[in-house]
């Protein structure tokens, strides 16, 4: 962007097939409000040759990372060794962005966009990040953080902040990385000088804290859920429930009757709560 942000999220072949998880996000640029221009600057960051052919077929912005030690492209088991493979590499590629001097919005793929997001972004803040369950009522930082959604600027104090993440892996063994970013924030903070801004759910929701006022809803990421199918089958309800939404009346949508629906799979699959 004209601010030298790129938006980015990643994907395996397993997420990237077709009626996948990357067909989901796609499109919910085209039908979210003033969204569709933002495609211009979504990068799909592809884990294995199967994903980056799926990825060229339905985005002209792909790049294959080349991950060599382990099979990127099956849908991994959550917390397996391979799925924290996949989580932590993406890291690295995030510190290389940085030090190219380009901000950038990540996300999961497992999100849908209604409204700009960056819109929702504090500009004071190094690094934004979603949260599973935000209570105005308490200090900023005791909000859980999600690592499923964050913008960083490109500053010193960011690629530091990268490094110094990557570097602590090797203290907490077998934790991926949102664990070990929640594990040491207050370290980054103390050591760092960074700024940390969590996000409101309300505009940044997800299916940990499920909000369903369509008014302010930026993204909304499957969260506390676990596998595949379960995420893309509550995504499209929710993405079906987003095109109904947007097709009332400004006069039906004050009425206030509009509701989500429940994701129903996500429910039975892990946590679930809603405020």
């Amino acid at each position: 962007m004209d601010d030298k942000t790129v938006i980015i999220t990643y994907v395996n072949e397993a997420w990237a097939r077709n009626n996948s998880l990357l067909d989901l996000y796609l499109e919910s640029f085209k039908n979210g409000e003033d969204t569709e221009e933002l495609l211009n600057h979504v990068l799909v960051i592809a884990l294995d040759p199967a994903g980056f052919d799926h990825c060229k077929a339905k985005h002209p912005h792909c790049y294959h990372l080349q991950v060599k030690s382990v099979d990127m492209s099956s849908a991994k088991r959550f917390m397996s060794k391979d799925y924290l493979e996949l989580v932590w590499t993406k890291l690295t590629f995030q510190q290389r962005i940085l030090e190219l001097g380009y901000n950038f919005l990540f996300t999961d793929a497992d999100t849908i966009v209604f409204r700009n997001p960056l819109r929702r972004i504090p500009v004071y803040a190094d690094m934004s990040c979603s949260s599973d369950d935000f209570k105005p009522t308490r200090k900023l930082l005791d909000n859980p953080l999600n690592t499923g959604l964050y913008y960083l600027k490109s500053t010193n104090r960011t690629i530091e902040m990268v490094k110094h993440w990557r570097a602590a892996r090797a203290r907490f063994p077998g934790r991926h990385d949102q664990k070990v970013f929640v594990a040491i924030k207050w370290e980054l903070i103390r050591k760092l000088g960074v700024k940390i801004e969590p996000l409101e759910t309300v505009y940044f929701g997800g299916f940990c804290e499920y909000h369903d006022d369509p008014e302010k809803i930026c993204t909304m990421h499957a969260d506390c859920c676990i596998g595949l199918d379960t995420k893309v089958h509550d995504l499209k309800d929710i993405a079906a429930d987003w095109k109904n939404y947007t097709s009332l009346t400004p006069q039906e949508r004050k009425k206030g009757n509009f509701r989500w629906t429940v994701p129903v799979r996500c429910r039975k699959s892990t946590r679930w709560r809603k405020p």
